[in-house]
């Protein structure tokens, strides 16, 4: 998935932030993973996979919220990493997204569940205590 540029999100099936935190990890992923911000959108050099789109957001929404991003989440209608796949094919069939032809849906479906990703696994990051 790439981004194709930002603009005002009307209202969806999901809260308006969990379209804009989707735009915020796909970039944090790109960080994360080194690839490039490319400009051209025939460019596939930037792309994210679901899986990868995923673990972006999984590492961004406990860095932001922490123990309570399952509860951030579940306030915007987000259940499992299915919505967060309907949310990227929303944002796509609006112009605001892209795929290639390899992207499915069924990419986002079950690549980790909630209560373990963010609640039970979830580490306190100390090392910057003291």
């Amino acid at each position: 998935m790439s981004a194709t540029g930002q603009s005002t999100l009307p209202r969806f099936r999901f809260h308006n932030d969990a379209y804009r935190f989707v735009f915020e990890a796909l970039h944090h992923t790109q960080q994360r993973l080194k690839r490039p911000i490319v400009h051209d959108v025939d460019d596939d050099r930037a792309h994210i996979t679901g899986p990868e789109l995923l673990h972006g957001v999984k590492d961004l929404a406990l860095e932001r919220y922490g123990l309570l991003a399952k509860n951030v989440f579940s306030h915007w209608g987000v259940k499992s990493t299915g919505d967060f796949g309907r949310i990227v094919f929303e944002l796509i069939e609006r112009g605001e997204m892209r795929k290639t032809d390899r992207d499915q849906l069924t990419d986002f479906y079950d690549v980790y569940d909630f209560e373990d990703a963010l609640d039970r696994d979830y580490k306190i990051n100390v090392s910057k205590v003291g």
